[in-house]
């Protein structure tokens, strides 16, 4: 793992950094802060574009095809949609008239879900323009969601209520929990039917298709609390404990609940998590500054670990969808981006060899001078 370039605290403002790689290529890294600024980079962390906000940024997402960004922020109740083919930004009014606090885009189709601090909701179809607006969809602000390929929206907020929708906005499942909940999550299994909540210390698993029948899996006290979570292969979900351990957990009928894995990841503490499914690797961080790497095959053995030695601690992580750039932000407001994975591309001729050795260079070697190497940048 090498780092490739920072975005100095300067490039993203002070306070938190809110970043997000774009779907599928990753080929723009955006973040933005307090400053009430929404710059937009490339994989080489040039920056392309940068959006002025009316207020501090609350929330971005991509679309499943990595085209529109969209961006939602405080005092205003427009939401921004920037094209990433034509650099062009377009304006739509939301009618809502109540802060918005969540944005998430569909898996498998062109909606856009807007949730607000007072728990309405809005539907917004990008190839229609259409708006459905959905008043008290719950009773306090909406602050996680998550779409199914099936276009089922599930929505937590902090009233401790969980709703799920379909894609017109109709509910056909609410419940109030037990716990505070701070993310959802549906399968990765072909069916793409359970969905499972994060709450502090359990998680609350629902098949969608027999929503009256919910499981609640709690976890032993040594663990500490849920920290982060992942789904991986048909029906097994990894999970990061705050005490610094990994367990892997199935959620088969036949084995449900059943511990499959435990590793020590951290000394002390876990503190992000993210998973590449294209790589099959999970990268964890944890005992302040350190990020470790993992095959989520073989998590007896790590593959790697980093020590962020210019940052205290790490305030967040994000790998992009091809497995190949891995996001860091820092205590202080940076951003540093590591090579996680180089192409393998090539070529030969005659007696000389040359590949592709990072992502700025090329080594080209000769076959009657092995210790001649020639860098190209």
């Amino acid at each position: 793992m090498k780092r490739v370039f920072t975005i100095p605290r300067k490039g993203v403002s002070s306070g938190p950094v809110l970043f997000l790689w774009q779907s599928g290529s990753g080929n723009f890294l955006v973040s933005t802060g307090l400053d009430q600024v929404v710059n937009i980079y490339d994989r080489h962390g040039e920056k392309q574009h940068e959006l002025s906000l009316p207020g501090i940024c609350s929330g971005i997402s991509w679309d499943k095809d990595g085209q529109i960004l969209s961006i939602i922020c405080e005092h205003s109740n427009t939401l921004l949609l920037w094209d990433s083919n034509t650099r062009t930004v377009s304006h739509v009014d939301s009618g809502l008239r109540d802060p918005m606090t969540l944005i998430v885009w569909s898996k498998s189709a062109p909606l856009l879900a807007v949730g607000t601090i007072k728990g309405n909701l809005l539907i917004y179809s990008y190839r229609t323009s259409k708006k459905i607006s959905i008043l008290g969809k719950h009773n306090k602000q909406i602050t996680y969601g998550a779409w199914s390929q099936q276009n089922y929206l599930a929505l937590v907020a902090s009233d401790k209520s969980l709703t799920l929708s379909n894609a017109d906005g109709d509910t056909v499942y609410r419940t109030t929990l037990k716990g505070e909940p701070s993310q959802v999550q549906f399968s990765s299994m072909k069916q793409d039917a359970q969905e499972v909540v994060k709450l502090q210390k359990a998680l609350f698993l629902l098949n969608i298709h027999d929503p009256e029948d919910p499981i609640i899996l709690s976890f032993q006290e040594k663990y500490g609390s849920v920290v982060d979570y992942c789904w991986h292969d048909e029906g097994y979900i990894l999970l990061g404990f705050s005490s610094g351990s990994f367990i892997v957990l199935s959620t088969l009928l036949k084995e449900i609940g059943q511990e499959m894995y435990h590793v020590q990841c951290f000394k002390n503490n876990l503190s992000y998590m993210t998973f590449c499914a294209a790589e099959k690797k999970v990268i964890s961080c944890g005992d302040d500054n350190k990020i470790k790497t993992y095959d989520i095959r073989n998590l007896q053995e790590m593959l790697q670990m980093i020590t962020v030695d210019d940052e205290q601690y790490i305030d967040g992580i994000q790998w992009s969808d091809d497995g190949q750039l891995l996001a860091v932000a820092g205590s202080e407001g940076n951003l540093h981006v590591y090579l996680t994975k180089l192409p393998v591309l090539g070529s030969v001729s005659g007696q000389k060899l040359a590949h592709l050795s990072s992502l700025y260079e090329v080594s080209i070697y000769s076959a009657r001078k092995k210790d001649n190497v020639t860098k190209l940048k």
